[in-house]
């Protein structure tokens, strides 16, 4: 039973050894590993890339032209009721709130809904939401591309009524030009979560 007993606690050593080797060695490799609350399946170059949209100017502009400096981007539509501006607002006073600690955040709305959301409707819900926001829309192949790219959702209802709303996910992404995505938040997360997350990446950069 002793030798049974040895062999045990060497084995348990050994599991807690290669465990502290990959957290210590094997997850060097990622500088946001402090940040990071979230678990991404496959990883987070999944997740964001390129994009090819229609700003509030009506010119077509890339993800190269849009981000440009650490990015929170939000897919939503500006007839949404509710989700959509509760959602945007706090993204907004987050930006705020990294702006009084000296960090520079661009919010960005993409909309899923290219139907009724024109070039002036997104730069009216944009610029009514924060002065520094950037509303996009496109056409639909174009709000689809954006849409796949960040693995997100949505889905109108009947569009036989003028006022149809459109189903769709909730994520906030923080992106940057040199790293891409980094992370993703829920619409439970706070403006003051939200800056103090952002603000633990962007002190990594």
């Amino acid at each position: 039973m002793t030798r049974l007993y040895a062999i045990l606690a060497t084995v348990v050593l050994a599991v807690g050894l290669g465990a502290m080797w990959l957290m210590t060695r094997g997850g060097s490799d990622d500088k946001f590993a402090q940040c990071r609350s979230s678990q991404i399946a496959g990883g987070t170059a999944t997740i964001g890339g390129p994009f090819e949209l229609v700003n509030a100017k009506g010119e077509t502009v890339t993800d190269t032209d849009v981000i440009t400096e650490p990015t929170l981007v939000y897919f939503g539509y500006t007839f949404c009721p509710d989700v959509c501006p509760l959602d945007t607002s706090r993204n907004a006073e987050a930006i705020d709130l990294l702006a009084e600690r000296g960090q520079s955040v661009t919010p960005v709305f993409i909309s899923i809904d290219p139907d009724r959301d024109t070039p002036d409707a997104v730069g009216d819900f944009a610029y009514n939401l924060h002065e520094k926001m950037i509303g996009l829309t496109g056409s639909a192949e174009q709000v689809k591309a954006a849409s796949k790219a960040y693995k997100t959702y949505y889905k109108a209802q009947d569009k036989s009524d003028e006022y149809y709303l459109v189903d769709h996910s909730t994520f906030t992404y923080l992106v940057t030009p040199e790293d891409g995505f980094l992370e993703f938040f829920k619409r439970d997360d706070t403006a003051e979560q939200m800056a103090d997350k952002v603000g633990c990446f962007l002190d990594q950069t």
